[in-house]
């Protein structure tokens, strides 16, 4: 989870490599919640932009309980229709010059794979891949501060 410059704010947990990012959300927005009332951040109205991989019902539902808004590409497989009908139900929010900011999150991506231990996963403990992540976002975020 990263801020409108790309910095990262709170890092998603991680998971083994065979199990999906959606799973993930719940406890990536848990994480954000407790970074944000650490620094005193109000997170209420703020857009949460994510990719249509993680369009689902409950994710939804887990970022409206946060307070935040979610600006989720909608996935066309994630909602059956019959006979090519319009979609039933309320349309989803999606706002495109918002999502428009997600380049952001995919530059903080490349920033992370300038870290070789990261790119190619070579530990095999969930804890110490997660350290390295957090040594990563580190060193990005200083970046800013030390001017380099």
């Amino acid at each position: 989870m990263t801020d409108n410059n790309g910095y990262v704010l709170a890092p998603l947990p991680v998971a083994p490599v065979n199990e999906t990012d959606m799973v993930l959300l719940p406890k990536g927005l848990k994480a954000l919640k407790q970074v944000a009332k650490q620094v005193g951040l109000d997170l209420r109205g703020a857009y949460l932009n994510l990719d249509g991989g993680f369009d689902s019902t409950h994710n939804r539902k887990c970022i409206f309980n946060a307070g935040m808004i979610p600006n989720i590409t909608e996935n066309p497989r994630n909602r059956k229709t019959t006979n090519k009908t319009t979609k039933r139900g309320r349309k989803r929010f999606f706002n495109e010059a918002i999502h428009a900011l997600r380049a952001r999150v995919e530059r903080t991506f490349a920033w992370e794979d300038k870290f070789k231990r990261l790119l190619l996963r070579f530990e095999y403990i969930q804890q110490r891949h997660f350290g390295m992540k957090l040594m990563a976002y580190t060193l990005i975020n200083l970046r800013e501060f030390c001017g380099i």
